[in-house]
């Protein structure tokens, strides 16, 4: 287990990074900027998002549990690929301002959601308490 705690910081900060730079791009898409386009904002989504997946994998393997077996896992799975889809309709394929506009709020609720769960290790993220 020496490598949980490092790899544990990889894939947090790689959540903080990604919900930084989601939120920026949120902001520059509901501006119209043309800085949406640049190769580095494209491209570096992309690298952080690799390393985030990768260091998810690795603790789920260290400390034993997986998706579709534990109950939080499987909701932060789920949360997940509902956060890419609104993600995708915010940034990319959004019809118009105000359906992009909602699916980036949404997606901002729902990695909410899944950074509760994390922390809560618990499907309902602490709603009780």
């Amino acid at each position: 287990m020496s490598y949980f705690a490092p790899i544990k910081f990889v894939h947090v900060s790689a959540v903080v990074i990604t919900a930084t730079f989601f939120l920026v791009r949120g902001i520059w898409m509901l501006r119209g900027s043309p800085l949406l386009q640049h190769p580095f904002v494209r491209i570096a989504p992309h690298v952080n998002d690799t390393i985030l997946f990768v260091s998810a994998l690795v603790l789920a393997t260290l400390v034993g549990e997986y998706p579709f077996v534990s109950g939080w896992l499987t909701a932060k799975v789920l949360g997940l690929l509902a956060y890419i889809l609104l993600g995708h309709i915010a940034l990319r394929r959004g019809r118009n301002q105000m359906e992009r506009s909602i699916a980036f709020a949404a997606a901002l609720g729902v990695l909410a959601y899944i950074v509760a769960v994390a922390r809560c290790r618990d499907p309902l993220a602490c709603l009780g308490t």
